[in-house]
């Protein structure tokens, strides 16, 4: 199975998102647009595991401490590597050092039951679509003008106060996502 363990979106940001989608999207058919219901702040993609790694997993995930809440602020879109050469398209996201220490500490906690620890830096975003790097430049030209015509992009905000184990799925219609666990920041577990 193929896991991730992410943040969730709300409803009104996916919703804003949506619409800048719908704005965009025409102007870039050949684009790979993303599912915005399932949109996700991945917080560590761990890959291919068995059953029993999956327990492992959730064991270790239970083990994560964070705090009480985790802000966020979903706004701006920009490009991965460049805006001349793209190979996604992104929704930004602003947030306090509180995000970046879940990170870390899931990815620590990973890399205690040895899970590969990232080696990048933690760079918080929603995928919103994905290009051919050698596409056509004109298709392209016509999503900056797009762009250009859209903003401002301020999606919404999100006090986070806990975060999911996933099973990602391939299918031909895009990724499908089934939460397998959930963790609870110090104080917030519901039970």
């Amino acid at each position: 199975m193929r896991l991730f363990v992410a943040l969730d979106v709300p409803e009104d940001v996916r919703a804003a998102i949506s619409g800048l989608v719908a704005k965009l999207r025409p102007t870039c058919q050949t684009a790979r647009w993303v599912r915005i219901e399932g949109a996700h702040v991945t917080l560590k993609f761990i890959g291919e595991a068995s059953s029993e790694k999956a327990d492992e997993i959730k064991a270790a995930l239970a083990s994560v401490l964070f705090p009480a809440s985790v802000p966020i602020h979903f706004t701006g879109v920009g490009f991965f590597p460049n805006d001349r050469r793209p190979r996604v398209l992104w929704a930004g996201i602003e947030a306090g050092p509180e995000l970046s220490a879940l990170a870390a500490a899931v990815d620590k906690a990973m890399s205690s039951i040895g899970i590969a620890p990232e080696t990048r830096a933690f760079s918080p975003h929603l995928t919103l679509a994905r290009f051919d790097p050698h596409g056509d430049r004109g298709i392209l030209d016509a999503l900056h003008s797009a762009i250009a015509k859209a903003v401002p992009f301020d999606f919404g905000d999100a006090i986070q106060k806990e975060f999911h184990l996933y099973l990602s799925v391939l299918k031909r219609g895009g990724a499908e996502y089934t939460r397998l666990a959930t963790f609870y920041s110090e104080g917030s577990n519901p039970r």
